[in-house]
């Protein structure tokens, strides 16, 4: 039997991790133990992600907790370690591009076990995102990596990896969203907020690089005061972000702009079944873009690049820079219906994670 070792840490994380534990289970030839690294902890960004998306209570837990880049990654390779050690896995599988999943490919690597990256390959060539420095040192350490798209594979080949360490599998974010969407779908979360469907913008912000400037969170916040001027906006406010708002004394600004609804972070299914209604979704996230795309719902990403091209080259995302005249106008062509229509890229059809499976068991039975 397969010992395979899945390590999570933040929501996107448990929205990959998710389907990768069915199928890992399911599979006859391999036994997952599932660890959360602690690194997103409270309830709201944590639990109910867990019970939504039928994952069984982690087989271990960790207490990575919030801080620094280097404080966070360094305590998630003290409590792991001795973790890797006791359970001898065959293979530590990681997802994503978080700091978890730098710690634990670093870990494993050093105590000599393989190391499995989903998600790998994927750039957006600036490295003044933690991200990008996470996903370039993952993949180099990583032995086997499974990629969502093509330009996936073209980056891992020119960094010198082996093409019999390269899959291309598909994306087991869109794995999630294929099984809960009719799920998400009759929960119509925005029936709650009194909107219909189709006639709101979705805005989520969070990466620090935006919300921990004082003058960009600014430009951000006039931004969505314009929109919500024309069109209801909800956001659903990240803690980091709500901190950030109120201590730059930018809070007034959406408080008094009728259109803006500041809501809490929700679970998987109510913010899918936003995204499913919404007629816009204006993000710095790197997820969303790829779940719009899978839903044909119009996405515009407030951010110079992105690492997820196939969703700009046949999806439904659009890049635009920080302005509000620009995401003014973005609102404003989505709404009356003049975005691009997407199309679904390759092998993105809800079934990445068995695909996976079925590789893992092959090579490592070899």
């Amino acid at each position: 039997m397969i010992r395979a070792l899945l390590v999570a840490g933040t929501r996107p994380n448990f929205i990959k991790i998710a389907p990768l534990h069915r199928a890992f289970d399911q599979h006859e030839a391999i036994e997952p133990i599932l660890v959360h690294t602690g690194q997103h902890y409270d309830a709201a960004m944590s639990d109910v992600f867990f019970q939504q998306l039928e994952l069984p209570r982690p087989d271990i837990s960790l207490s990575a907790g919030s801080g620094s880049h280097a404080r966070q990654t360094a305590r998630v390779m003290q409590e792991l370690e001795p973790i890797i050690v006791e359970q001898r896995p065959d293979v530590v599988v990681v997802v994503g591009d978080v700091n978890s999943t730098l710690a634990a490919a670093l870990t494993a690597s050093k105590l000599h076990v393989l190391v499995a990256h989903v998600e790998a390959g994927l750039r957006s060539f600036d490295r003044r995102m933690p991200e990008e420095i996470n996903r370039i040192a993952t993949d180099a350490i990583s032995d086997y990596l499974f990629v969502t798209e093509a330009a996936a594979i073209k980056h891992l080949r020119e960094e010198g990896k082996a093409d019999e360490a390269i899959f291309f599998t598909g994306n087991v974010m869109i794995d999630s969203l294929r099984r809960y969407e009719e799920k998400a779908r009759s929960v119509s979360q925005h029936e709650v907020y009194g909107m219909n469907a189709r006639s709101f913008v979705l805005l989520t912000a969070h990466r620090p690089e935006l919300v921990d400037n004082p003058a960009l969170l600014a430009v951000l916040v006039e931004s969505i005061s314009r929109i919500g001027d024309r069109h209801p906006v909800l956001f659903p406010i990240h803690p980091r972000t709500r901190k950030r708002i109120v201590e730059f004394g930018l809070e007034d600004v959406l408080v008094n702009s009728a259109g803006v609804h500041l809501i809490e972070p929700l679970g998987y299914f109510e913010f899918l079944s936003l995204m499913i209604h919404a007629g816009l979704v204006l993000t710095d996230s790197g997820g969303i873009q790829e779940e719009t795309t899978a839903l044909g719902v119009p996405c515009a990403t407030i951010r110079d690049n992105t690492e997820r091209p196939c969703t700009i080259e046949v999806g439904t995302n659009e890049l635009l820079p920080l302005d509000p005249d620009v995401l003014e106008d973005a609102s404003n062509r989505a709404l009356s219906g003049l975005w691009k229509t997407g199309s679904l890229p390759l092998l993105w059809d809800g079934h990445a994670a068995e695909r996976i499976a079925a590789v893992l068991a092959t090579v490592l039975r070899d």
